[in-house]
């Protein structure tokens, strides 16, 4: 199937590692122009070396994506370059803390993480907005959670993030449909990783006393499918919701987990 990505303008925010990296290199490979935007612009140095190996139009803009003014020169910068937008995927967002509950957890540790997670991607979407209205067309794909569908005890400052992220995706999405703009959100589960391994599985290995491998077995059980998802699999719904072949597709969560937020 031909997506029809070939040449288009891609702003993603955390290209670096896992996710970000995947879904980049899945635009590259359709034939898309990349904006690569991170706060740490030494990290994507490595994945941009990549994109110019596959003769990729790549440009790399530093960006705190939690502050509004360099949301805003991100767009500017894009549009300086490439006198359009037509796709941004919001990759970028952390995990907050792991195994704490409410109660536990601390303001500061909520604060920043829903900074993060949800005014991160309000920046960086309101910053496109105009561009795309100009022109009355675009995609916006943002990459949520499934636990921001089912809550997931010990995870509650991550879940109210990613609950709250659907919310900004919906409401875009109603106010941005007249101009043509679609508006979705990828819900990735567990996704198979560093973060995934050293951090998740090894949380409860500790808790259960169990080796980290078999917590990732334990994982894969709560699935349908009982497997873990890859990088891989996030950035083909990515690929699918920022091309023609969603048209008629906004406004929506769509879980990519092996079958857990069905359960």
């Amino acid at each position: 199937m031909n997506l029809d990505l070939k040449d288009k303008v891609v702003v993603i925010t955390g290209p670096a590692k896992g996710m970000g990296r995947a879904v980049t290199l899945a635009f590259a490979r359709e034939g898309a122009h990349l904006v690569l935007a991170g706060r740490d612009t030494a990290a994507i140095d490595d994945v941009a070396a990549e994109l110019n190996a596959m003769n990729t139009e790549v440009l790399v803009v530093s960006c705190d994506i939690t502050r509004s003014e360099q949301a805003e020169r991100l767009a500017k910068e894009t549009l300086a370059r490439f006198d359009r937008i037509d796709v941004l995927v919001n990759v970028a967002g952390g995990s907050g803390p792991i195994g704490k509950t409410g109660w536990e957890t601390t303001q500061a540790e909520f604060d920043d993480i829903v900074q993060l997670n949800m005014t991160g991607c309000f920046n960086t979407m309101r910053a496109v907005m105009p561009a795309m209205i100009e022109r009355c067309a675009g995609k916006i794909v943002n990459v949520g959670g499934t636990f921001g569908m089912r809550g997931r005890a010990g995870r509650m400052a991550y879940s109210a993030s990613k609950w709250g992220l659907r919310g900004i995706t919906k409401s875009f999405a109603l106010e941005a449909g007249s101009y043509g703009i679609n508006v979705n959100c990828v819900a990735p589960g567990m996704v198979d990783g560093p973060r995934f391994r050293d951090k998740v599985c090894a949380n409860m290995a500790d808790k259960l006393g169990i080796s980290p491998e078999e917590a990732a077995i334990r994982h894969a059980e709560d699935y349908a499918l009982k497997r873990v998802s890859t990088d891989n699999d996030i950035a083909n719904a990515c690929l699918f919701l920022a091309s023609d072949v969603a048209r008629q597709i906004t406004g929506v969560d769509l879980p990519v987990d092996g079958g857990w937020a069905l359960l």
